[in-house]
Order: structure tokens, then sequence, then C-alpha cells
């Protein structure tokens, strides 16, 4: 690798978060059962006539925004000629010579620093259907197919060859779908196929501006797969290359199990699509007044937000990104500083506390029982010492498991942290009185000793002590 830099782009096909399918008023929801989202126009019957799904084009004007492109005026949909049993039309409806935009760049931290990767252009699509191979009693000699993907709404994105490296590459695509689940144009469920990757990677001499011969490498559903395909074909084009080979431009699969890409078919195998405009939709025209309403609606974005989180409310960078890894957690945090917790405190409990709670119950913030507001009203018991921190953690889990308050919980099970100086001085009397050896042994020097007598202080009063109030009593009795 030395002598060797790899060369990265990607073509990200990203389904719209809409109810219905980009063309008919099917469900585009997953996990119906077979063929039951179908209508004669997502299966592409005589004379059944496209719509454009209004909303479908909102969302890709929204990503595109978010990727930094030009927005263009007017985009044709166009026909994509090619036969396979999963497109029942005998071709796709997507965009091609006149997408709908072009030229963006973005910046995403990749291993630490700040990377650019120039966007080529957004362009919208219908979704094919599903080949089914395996799981009936004679897919050994047949292939089943679903079309309840046939017309679901997609975004294709597709990036300038920016990515030098196969982590880089997993890093972009982890930010990118962070970026689109945060806008709330798509789910991020790469499992049920919401969000899929191809690869284009070429190696050169380090110093080269010539771009070596690609190979397309397809079959990447997830991040990790995402960055072994890269490593694998990275590898293999530099060993052909030192070897005196050739490499050839293809289009390669990765193989999970196998650990490496093997190849699918060559340039010369590979479609002629055919492209030609689509007679049944007229061209696309979105108005700038439109542009502009979708881009005055559209949220903060994670940068921003995360930079505001560190400017306007003191949290360390660290904070401020853990609490923006999704939207619902950073206006979670938001929601509970403006019930009055203090910024630093909300953001202790909710990367401590509150996500190992959710982490053991596998739920996110979106879904989480204990509200904001109520997190912030447990925060303000413990702020003004009406609690102790470890006493809060016991409240925590009651609140977490029903709907009451703090304040509540503490008033009905009696559990008021103990701050008054003369019950203290009693509680540290009769701990003294009980333990003389360890009295002894710290008046002879031995300063462990004042931990286990606080904790004997905290344990007779059930926990409910001021921690800082039983260390100056007890201090005060030793030293006396």
């Amino acid at each position: 690798m030395r002598d060797f830099e790899a060369v990265i782009g990607l073509e990200i096909h990203a389904q719209l978060l809409t109810a219905t399918k980009i063309f008919c008023g099917c469900s585009a929801a997953f996990g119906a059962e077979p063929n039951t989202s179908v209508c004669p126009v997502c299966l592409g019957m005589p004379g059944a006539l496209p719509v454009l799904n209004h909303t479908a084009v909102d969302y890709a004007i929204r990503a595109s925004l978010a990727l930094g492109c030009r927005i263009q005026n007017t985009s044709i949909f166009a026909r994509k000629n090619y036969f396979y049993p999963d497109l029942p039309k005998g071709y796709q409806i997507s965009q091609y010579e006149r997408p709908l935009a072009t030229g963006g760049v973005v910046e995403f931290d990749g291993g630490g620093e700040a990377r650019r990767v120039g966007i080529t252009r957004v362009h919208m699509e219908e979704d094919a259907g599903k080949s089914l191979h395996e799981g009936f009693v004679d897919s050994d000699r047949k292939t089943y197919v679903d079309y309840n993907r046939s017309g679901v709404p997609l975004i294709e994105i597709v990036t300038e060859p920016d990515l030098r490296s196969a982590a880089d590459a997993a890093e972009f695509f982890t930010w990118l779908r962070a970026m689109l689940v945060w806008l709330g144009v798509n789910d991020g469920n790469m499992e049920e196929g919401s969000l899929r990757c191809d690869a284009n990677v070429s190696v050169r001499r380090r110093g080269s501006q010539t771009l070596g011969t690609k190979a397309e490498v397809k079959n990447l559903n997830s991040f990790r797969f995402l960055q072994k395909a890269l490593e694998h074909e990275i590898d293999r084009q530099i060993e052909v290359i030192a070897e005196g080979g050739r490499i050839v431009q293809e289009t390669r699969l990765w193989d999970a199990a196998a650990g490496r890409t093997v190849s699918m078919r060559s340039k010369e195998e590979a479609h002629d699509y055919r492209y030609f405009p689509e007679p049944d939709l007229p061209p696309l025209v979105v108005e700038e007044a439109r542009i502009a309403a979708i881009k005055a609606a559209m949220p903060e974005l994670p940068d921003a937000r995360r930079r505001r989180f560190v400017d306007d409310y003191a949290l360390p960078e660290y904070d401020a990104v853990q609490l923006t890894q999704s939207r619902a957690g950073a206006d979670y945090f938001e929601a509970a500083v403006r019930a009055g917790a203090p910024a630093k405190a909300a953001s202790n409990w909710i990367m401590g506390e509150l996500a190992r709670k959710l982490k053991e119950q596998s739920l996110d913030l979106a879904s989480s029982p204990l509200g904001p507001e109520r997190l912030a009203g447990l925060i303000a018991l413990v702020e003004r010492g009406a609690i102790s921190g470890s006493m809060a953690k016991e409240v925590f889990e009651k609140m977490f498991a029903g709907n009451q308050t703090a304040e509540a919980i503490v008033a009905a099970e009696g559990l008021a942290q103990i701050d008054d100086e003369s019950q203290i001085v009693g509680l540290v009397a009769d701990v003294l009185a009980r333990n003389v050896d360890a009295v002894a042994q710290y008046r002879g020097g031995k300063a462990s000793t004042f931990g286990y007598l606080v904790g004997q202080v905290m344990k007779a009063a059930g926990g409910k002590a001021n921690p800082r109030r039983v260390n100056e009593m007890l201090k005060r009795a030793l030293e006396a």
C-alpha cells in the first residue's frame, strides 16, 4: 500500500420513507405478505399509468439540499430497459441524463480528520421486486418473486471518486446513513434493504493523477461488509498489478462467507440499458418557491447542532458528538435542559443511566418511557441535595418502570436525603462508639479507615444521609 493508493466512489440507494410507492397508492411498508402490496401500476399491467408521489419528491429534495446539491428546476424520468424476473414492466423508471440534483459537497469526520466528498448527482427511481432463491421445497429448481418492493421510491446518491481508503468509505456511509435518518427521509434499516451501497474502486501509483481501471463491488448491505469488501478488493488489485497483470473492468460481488470478492460480469457482458425518456410521465418541474419552502423547513443538521451544543451549553466535544448521534437524542437533551436540568448533568444522565437502561430493554430515546421533563425533575432533586446520587439511581429505576415523578416517589417511599446536622452528628457518634478499633487506627495514622467509617455511617442512615455532610461531621468528630 505504500506504493499505491485507492480511489473509491460510492453509489447509495436509499428508500424514501413515504407511506406509498412512487407512482401508485400501494403501501411501501416492509413486511407484508408476498405480492399483497401490488396493483396494475407497480405490476406494469398494460394501460396502467404512473402518477408521481409528491412527498417522495419533497424528501428527495430535502436529502439533496442536505448534501449541498443544486436542485434542477427541470428533471426528466427515463426508462432503464433490462429483463429480469423481478422487474415486471421489463424496464425501471429512473432518471438518467437530467437528474433531480447535482454538484454537492459534504464534509464528514473520517478517522478523526475532516474529509470532503463531492456528490455527483442525486436522482429518483423506483425499486425492483425481490427474487427469492431459497426457502422453498423446490428452490433447487425454481425462483420465486415477491413484487411488494416493486415501485418503492428510491434516491440514488452518486459520489465523486474522492475516498482513499476502505475505512473512509465505511465512515462516509455511516455518516450518510445518520444524515438521512436525521432528515426523516430514510429509516436506515439495511437488513430490510432500505439502504444499500455499491462501490467503484480502483488503485493507482501514488502521485499519479490518472485513474486506474475500476471494479464495481455489489452486495454491500452493512458498514462492516463495505469496509471488508473494499479492503479485499484493494489488496487484490494491487497484487494483480504488482505481478504484472492488468485489471479488468467488471462487476464483482462480495462473498461474506468466503471473505472475498468474486467476478459477476465483465464490461463486455454489462447491460445496454437503452435509456429513453419515460413517455407516461411529464418532466418534473420544481419551482424555486417549493425549494425555498423545503429549505426553510429543514431541521438543524447534526454538525451545526453539535457545534451549538459546545458553544451554547459549554459541553465537551465528546458529549456533543454523542448527543447528536440521532435527532431524537439531541431533541431529548434540549427538552431536558428547557425543563430546568443543568446541561452537563442532563448529558451525564442521558449518556449514562438512561443509555444503559434503554440498551438493556432494546429501546431508543424516541420510545423511552422516561420523558425528558421527568428526568429533569430527578436531576433537580440531586442538584438541590434532596436525594443523594446513589439514591437517585434507585429512584430512576422506579421512574423508568412507571409514570410517577421523582418527587412523588421520594415522598411516597421516604427517600429524602438526611441533611439535618443533629441527625448526622448522632449517627456519627453511634458509629464511632461501635468501631473503637477503626477509630484508633485512623487516629494512629491509618487514613484508609476513614472510608470504612463513612460507609458505616451511610449504612446506618440507609443510604439517605448527605455524603458531603457525613464526611464533614465524621472528620470533625475524629479530629476533636
